[in-house]
């Protein structure tokens, strides 16, 4: 009996502070990260009723836009005007002045009707791509800085879904690194240096197809990471295929990078050892959240 109430004790002290960081503007993660907190079903309990602050929300209808389509609406505009107007799809404005009465219409030309639904289209085009962009901008606020450890996490993360790995049928235990997109790069090039891996360590040499400018590519790659072009390892061309419909084809394409770590086998079994122990601790907060 004892027991039971230490454990509601504890439960309470711990909801005060979750309540209290909550109401003080923090988000979920930093929260579970601030309390030490690794169980979503404990987390929420813990935070029953209370709101997450603005910051977090993702980005919904507001109340005013759809004022403003009733307001147009009783005006006698019709969707595709309400939608050029405010940016929204049909369907929400259906929605929101559906108990309307509608105003009458007058007879279109094809043309006409065809120049209205364009730009209605395109107008919400612009509208979903504003609400991309303030999503992708308060998720990139949500991380924040990342410290040694969490960067340490994402690279063992990274590099073992990306990385090349030793297979039972071909023993190559090395450091290897593929990637087209630079921001990976430069994450990987970040994790590295947080393993002490000195740059005169490091390999580069770019992987393209043989029909895109290659000296283009190579100047890209070499700025990126610092280094000359002349520091690069020999280019590897991939031969063209006629048969192949390529979509990577614009001036944007400039092929991959390859990162190698010269001696590095002694760093590809500690990665294999760190990635093991990441599963092992994912299977073990599974079990813990099943029962």
């Amino acid at each position: 009996m004892a027991h039971s109430q230490n454990k509601h004790r504890d439960f309470d002290s711990l909801r005060e502070q979750a309540v209290a960081l909550r109401r003080a503007g923090l988000s979920r993660r930093q929260i579970r990260d601030r309390l030490h907190i690794h169980n979503n079903d404990i987390l929420n309990r813990l935070l029953e009723g209370e709101p997450p602050p603005d910051w977090t929300r993702r980005p919904l209808a507001k109340d005013d836009l759809r004022a403003k389509a009733r307001e147009l609406r009783l005006q006698g505009w019709t969707y595709d005007r309400i939608q050029l107007e405010l940016g929204c799809s049909k369907s929400s404005i259906s929605l929101w002045v559906r108990d309307l009465p509608q105003p009458e219409r007058r007879t279109r030309t094809r043309e006409e009707a065809s120049a209205i639904a364009r730009r209605g289209w395109e107008a919400t085009l612009r509208k979903r791509e504003d609400e991309r962009r303030q999503t992708k901008h308060l998720a990139a606020e949500e991380i924040g800085a990342m410290t040694d450890r969490e960067l340490f996490l994402v690279g063992v993360g990274l590099y073992w879904a990306e990385g090349s790995k030793s297979k039972p049928y071909r023993r190559q235990e090395r450091i290897v690194f593929v990637n087209s997109d630079p921001d990976m790069i430069t994450v990987f090039l970040a994790w590295l240096g947080l393993l002490g891996v000195e740059r005169k360590h490091l390999r580069f040499a770019v992987h393209i197809h043989e029909t895109a400018d290659v000296s283009a590519a190579e100047m890209f790659w070499a700025k990126h990471v610092g280094i000359e072009t002349a520091d690069l390892l020999k280019t590897s061309l991939k031969k063209h295929n006629p048969r192949t419909n390529r979509k990577n084809t614009d001036e944007g394409y400039r092929g991959c990078l390859r990162v190698g770590v010269r001696g590095g086998a002694d760093l590809y079994r500690r990665i294999e050892g760190w990635w093991y122990g990441i599963v092992l601790s994912a299977r073990e907060a599974e079990e813990s959240n099943r029962t």
